[in-house]
């Protein structure tokens, strides 16, 4: 038996693997829709969990995609957009603005198809224009790393939505720069009475690709699903699909589930570009308008009644 155990701590451990591969993940723990300021997920939390109503919740880990190596003339943070072809965009459910009713800003968790995080973005906004505005409202989306540094940013002004005619001031245009400061593109909505359409442009305005969309208030209660295109509109190019998330999470909470699907070759500024649509299209089709507390006085119960869209969003608060 000595013999035996002796043979055996002497036997070399096996040598470690040495071919291709990814570092492995980083895992952090964190609470993002509770930690103060940002609410960046990168930030250290206390490891110990949180007591809420008298319960112990323990913060759940945040697996993050490990970082690819630069690529030459790729925006700084944009290098985990050349290694993905398909991501999903989860909106936090804020319990704060289901239970008072008084809109927050939106966080969102932005991650690819083995849920790594890749990203975690953050609305910056005030509270008057967050109220006061609803889903109309001007914005400002933060994206971050795993290093807590801004890689991307969104930005939309205020236009009105009477869409009676082909008026420039009511069409909508989000603005994406990568890094901050840097624009790379645009969203820019294009006339139509009834369907979303959307050019989506480089950084000289030029029109690189088209996204068109079903009648959205025809498509109640199922997914509903955004077609990125060519120019010449035939080649499909990418897919946006808003999720149904059950009577359930509708009914309590306007927050979004979006898939993003594109080829994995497709140039990596675009790859952004269409990322950064899917929060425009979040704020104009699927945010509920204005104050909730103002919604649960004309409808008697949260959710009891929703507008699609900022037409119909212009309409109730013209009632």
């Amino acid at each position: 038996m000595e013999m035996e155990s002796q043979d055996s701590k002497s036997v070399p451990p096996p040598p470690a693997y040495s071919g291709p591969g990814y570092p492995p993940a980083q895992a952090q723990y964190g609470f993002p829709q509770y930690v103060p300021g940002p609410a960046i997920p990168g930030q250290p939390v206390s490891n110990e969990g949180v007591t809420v109503q008298g319960q112990l919740i323990t913060p759940t880990p945040i697996i993050w995609m490990p970082a690819p190596p630069p690529i030459p003339k790729c925006p700084p943070g944009l290098e985990y957009l050349g290694q993905v072809d398909k991501i999903s965009i989860q909106q936090q459910i804020e319990l704060m603005e289901m239970i008072s009713g008084y809109e927050t800003s939106n966080r969102y968790e932005i991650k690819n198809s083995m849920g790594q995080w890749l990203y975690f973005a953050a609305e910056e906004n005030d509270d008057f224009t967050l109220n006061m505005y609803g889903a109309l409202r001007s914005f400002t989306i933060k994206l971050f790393d795993s290093r807590n540094q801004p890689v991307m940013q969104l930005s939309r002004a205020f236009h009105c939505s009477i869409c009676c005619c082909p008026c420039i001031c009511c069409l909508q245009e989000l603005e994406v720069q990568a890094p901050p400061g840097t624009v790379i593109g645009y969203v820019k909505q294009k006339w139509h009475p009834c369907l979303p359409k959307f050019a989506i442009q480089n950084e000289a305005r030029e029109n690189v690709l088209k996204m068109t969309g079903p009648c959205v208030p025809c498509r109640c209660y199922a997914d509903i699903h955004f077609e990125v295109k060519a120019l010449d509109e035939i080649a499909t190019v990418g897919t946006i699909s808003r999720q149904w998330g059950g009577w359930a999470r509708e009914a309590a909470s306007d927050a979004s589930n979006f898939q993003v699907q594109f080829p994995m070759d497709l140039d990596i500024k675009m790859k952004a570009i269409i990322l950064g649509s899917c929060f425009l299209l979040d704020f104009m089709f699927f945010e509920r308008s204005g104050n909730r507390n103002r919604q649960r006085r004309t409808t008697g119960m949260h959710g009891a009644h929703r507008h699609h869209g900022v037409h119909a969003q212009h309409r109730h608060r013209r009632r």
